[in-house]
């Protein structure tokens, strides 16, 4: 299993042209086989941050993942919206549970 969190704060003025293209990540994704969970959610103290938590089977569920054009046209924004550098950390997962 891997899990990805990738956090990424954008300009002001393009928070919402950001939003919305992460908006469009987000259905297709969770449709793809092999994606077990993929939320990407708005920080609740800085706005113009974004953080995604994607959990993927495999590495090819991942590639399909990452090939989806709503991925490409993110990942073309990106240069133009961004205020940081994004921060993204990939852990490779040998087993999990439900908590509780």
């Amino acid at each position: 299993m891997i899990v990805i969190r990738f956090k990424v704060t954008s300009k002001p003025e393009k928070t919402g042209e950001l939003l919305a293209a992460l908006a469009a990540v987000v259905t297709p994704s969770r449709k793809i086989g092999g994606v077990i969970s993929f939320d990407i959610a708005q920080d609740l103290i800085d706005p113009n941050t974004f953080i995604a938590t994607e959990v993927f089977e495999n590495q090819e569920a991942l590639d399909r993942q990452e090939a989806q054009p709503e991925v490409k046209k993110v990942l073309d924004l990106l240069p133009n919206v961004i205020a940081a550098e994004p921060e993204a950390i990939i852990y490779n997962v040998s087993s999990s549970q439900p908590w509780g």
